[in-house]
């Protein structure tokens, strides 16, 4: 039910970088009530208009701090991401998106952060790719965005 705020309607924008459109932009929300420590988020599957961008094209920002991949966030284990803390997910995009409307497909990936499953180990080592359905927390499906672009 809380899918469909995942992520804000009106905030969908091409990000600019030395007078060059480098990528794109939108503001998104955790599916977790209890939030989650920022180790745990994992990325997201993100599919704009039938190009998939994968986790390596992705930076996140979240309490105050600078965009950073998935691989520096997962070292960190004492930053905790609110229930209610809107946070920005950046994805590398030469000459960002077209104007008007964008379909965009999104699953979030939160790692369990109670009890113990036999995975839990492997997933810490080598995390599960967004949109394969492991670890995809409270999202259990693709969730589907029809976004139109604002001016940044």
């Amino acid at each position: 039910m809380f899918d469909q705020y995942l992520i804000r309607k009106d905030s969908l924008q091409n990000v600019t970088e030395d007078g060059k459109v480098i990528g794109f932009k939108f503001a998104v929300r955790i599916a977790d009530y209890r939030g989650c420590f920022l180790s745990l988020h994992n990325g997201y599957y993100i599919n704009v208009d039938g190009t998939e961008y994968p986790r390596d094209l992705q930076r996140f920002e979240i309490n105050g701090k600078a965009p950073r991949s998935f691989e520096e966030i997962k070292t960190a284990c004492w930053e905790h991401w609110n229930y209610d803390d809107e946070g920005w997910v950046y994805v590398t995009k030469e000459g960002g998106l077209s104007k008007g409307m964008h379909k965009i497909g999104l699953q979030q990936s939160i790692l369990a952060q109670y009890g113990y499953m036999p995975w839990d180990e492997e997933w810490v080592k080598n995390p599960p790719v967004p949109g394969s359905g492991a670890g995809a927390g409270k999202t259990e499906t693709i969730c589907q965005f029809d976004l139109e672009l604002q001016e940044s």
